[in-house]
């Protein structure tokens, strides 16, 4: 006889069988949202022992096996997703989905009209010619700059070499926004789950 209506089901304790096959509920993914300090990997271990993002989260995220969505380099700090969903991540990350990344760059010298431009527009590098940017000068003070940029492609540490190209090498740099989130307060060392509307939202920026 089927179940009355209504009747619930604690999955840690029952079993649910339709036709004599097991019924079990999807499994709930983690989504986390951490503050990157400079200095720490990217990367599920070291074989020098160096610390990685995975150190910091611990086994507080819980059971699933989490990943980076994208990479960011050792000395770059900031906003870093992780996830166990497979599907998103995957999307997020590919270029063809051109989900915006932000960026703020400290870098040396004073970029002017020329060099904005050809950040905006697109740098010659030895990969190959980067995509449009948003591109913005934000201030200047002692000889350094800080410059805004958004870029909607991955390339590894396509930042530093962009700004390096147009003659600034970066001095610091973090990473302010993943498509709709943002880094916020929160600060070096520390994550924090993402709220259902910002899953819901990293997920229509994926076209899921």
């Amino acid at each position: 006889m089927p179940p009355p209506e209504g009747l619930l089901i604690d999955p840690g304790r029952d079993r649910v069988t339709v036709e004599g096959h097991d019924v079990r509920p999807p499994a709930a993914h983690s989504y986390i949202a951490i503050n990157k300090p400079a200095g720490v990997i990217v990367s599920a271990s070291d074989e020098r022992g160096r610390t990685t993002v995975f150190d910091l989260v611990g086994n507080e995220a819980g059971p699933g096996r989490l990943f980076a969505v994208g990479r960011l380099d050792m000395d770059t700090h900031g906003l870093l997703l992780l996830t166990d969903d497979g599907e998103l991540a995957n999307r997020l990350a590919h270029p063809s989905y051109k989900v915006a990344k932000e960026y703020m760059a400290t870098v040396t010298g004073m970029p002017g009209e020329r060099d904005l431009r050809n950040l905006a527009t697109g740098v010659q590098l030895e990969d190959g010619r980067t995509q449009p940017a948003e591109v913005e000068l934000v201030g200047t003070a002692r000889g350094l700059a800080q410059v805004r940029l958004v870029l909607r492609e991955g390339r590894n540490r396509q930042v530093r070499r962009m700004l390096e190209a147009v003659g600034h090498p970066v001095k610091e740099l973090t990473r302010t926004s993943f498509g709709p989130i943002r880094l916020g307060r929160l600060r070096p060392g520390s994550w924090r789950r993402l709220r259902p509307p910002e899953i819901a939202a990293l997920k229509h920026a994926a076209r899921l």
